[in-house]
């Protein structure tokens, strides 16, 4: 990566945290691309050269982080959910900023409603309702039910309505998903 990469990346990378950080503060329709840019250290300029706007940015910010869950859930693959859940959790972790701002914020919907939609998808391999528990039953329904679930547990451990540790979330969120969906 050379020199013009690197700055660009960090230009980047400090337009995003600023972002985060100002939705910590307040309402994502308060924020203006000032705002972020002065949080950020940048030129408004520079902010207008990666982004559209305050909501491409969001999007975009929001569409990286669940790329790199898919990208973790394609590494998993072979794991039971209780294995794999500790992997998603670990990373919730280390991006609690991120996550704990994105399902705390009236303002960021959208990010609920992708993460939402990335859970089904991965799902989608792991619901049977041809046989076993869910014979008989309605895929979708399956599906929304256990997807809706998922994001919950996630929103309530990291807006501290859980208080358990990420190992014992993880792995109670997975043996619910092995004993339910196989």
């Amino acid at each position: 990566m050379n020199r013009v990469d690197r700055r660009v990346q960090k230009s980047q990378e400090a337009i995003k945290n600023a972002l985060i950080e100002l939705m910590s503060e307040k309402k994502f329709d308060h924020i203006t691309i000032q705002d972020i840019s002065d949080r950020a250290n940048v030129g408004r300029r520079t902010i207008y050269d990666h982004y559209m706007d305050k909501y491409d940015l969001l999007e975009k910010l929001i569409e990286g982080h669940i790329n790199e869950l898919r990208k973790l859930c394609e590494s998993m693959a072979d794991l039971d959910f209780a294995q794999g859940n500790l992997i998603w959790f670990e990373y919730f972790e280390r991006n609690y900023l991120f996550f704990s701002t994105m399902l705390a914020s009236k303002g960021a919907s959208m990010f609920r409603n992708y993460f939402l939609t990335f859970v089904i998808e991965e799902l989608e391999e792991e619901v049977n309702v041809k046989e076993g528990l869910n014979q008989g039953l309605n895929k979708e329904l399956v599906l929304r039910f256990f997807g809706a679930a998922i994001v919950e547990i996630v929103e309530a451990w990291i807006t501290n309505g859980l208080s358990e540790p990420t190992e014992v979330v993880a792995e109670q969120l997975g043996n619910l998903l092995d004993r339910n969906l196989i």
